[in-house]
């Protein structure tokens, strides 16, 4: 299967959008790229649990958007396009109690001006934690008055 990345994108490229941001404080990482997908990981630990102790349904979301929202970027030209989200509904399944969850971002559609990602979140034993559906939009840049962070990952 041919790639849909716009370059030869590594984990180390990648990593250095997290930095200074809330993907950063809240410990997720990015584990593994694919021809068609992208993984990560985050630990359910005091930054991602609710009251009850158990996995945030929010914190979910936010690694099912940083995952979807990343791979969106990585598969247009950064110089001329970027992906913003436009919607994200999530079904939590299962709890979570301890450990990391794993995320993985897959195309379902890759448009002009949309794409759609379908996330999968699951625990250390492989069950499903949660299933998000991430719609993004993708933005023509104007020169003057937008910039593609991911134009900072040099093109190889």
């Amino acid at each position: 299967m041919p790639s849909i990345w716009f370059s030869e994108y590594t984990l180390d490229d990648i990593q250095q959008f997290k930095v200074d941001t809330m993907v950063d404080h809240i410990g997720i990482l990015f584990t593994e790229i694919g021809n068609d997908y992208l993984k990560g990981t985050m630990p359910v630990d005091t930054r991602t649990v609710q009251t009850m102790g158990i996995l945030h349904g929010g914190a979910s979301v936010v690694l099912a958007e940083t995952l979807g929202s990343i791979a969106a970027n990585l598969s247009v030209d950064p110089a001329k396009f970027a992906c913003v989200g436009l919607d994200i509904n999530a079904n939590h399944i299962r709890s979570a109690k301890g450990g990391i969850v794993t995320g993985t971002a897959k195309p379902i559609h890759r448009g002009g001006s949309t794409q759609v990602w379908s996330i999968e979140i699951v625990d250390e034993n492989n069950r499903l934690v949660c299933i998000s559906r991430l719609t993004m939009a993708v933005l023509k840049l104007e020169k003057e008055n937008m910039a593609n962070p991911f134009t900072r990952v040099k093109n190889k």
